[in-house]
């Protein structure tokens, strides 16, 4: 998935929908799918599946840490740089 232009010519910043997936969703990894990192979602969930759901701690612990970057930081380390874990 790309990031959008919006009108104003900013990029759209997927932080709080990412941090919000991320902290309900976590053990799924659609907070990685969301973001556009197909195998680090795949691995999420295999790894929540073995682990009987704890993997999924992986998954909070990273949607947390998306809410508290400030916005440009969180663009420019999971958006721009495409950091996948952590």
């Amino acid at each position: 998935m790309e990031n959008r232009e919006l009108n104003s010519g900013k990029v759209e910043n997927k932080k709080v929908t990412a941090g919000v997936l991320g902290i309900l969703l976590g053990a799924f990894g659609v907070h990685k799918f969301y973001l556009g990192y197909q195998k680090e979602g795949i691995i999420q969930l295999i790894v929540s599946v073995v682990t009987c759901g704890i993997g999924g701690m992986v998954g909070f612990v990273e949607g947390i840490i998306y809410l508290t970057k400030s916005d440009d930081e969180f663009y420019q380390t999971y958006q721009v740089g495409k950091k996948p874990w952590f």
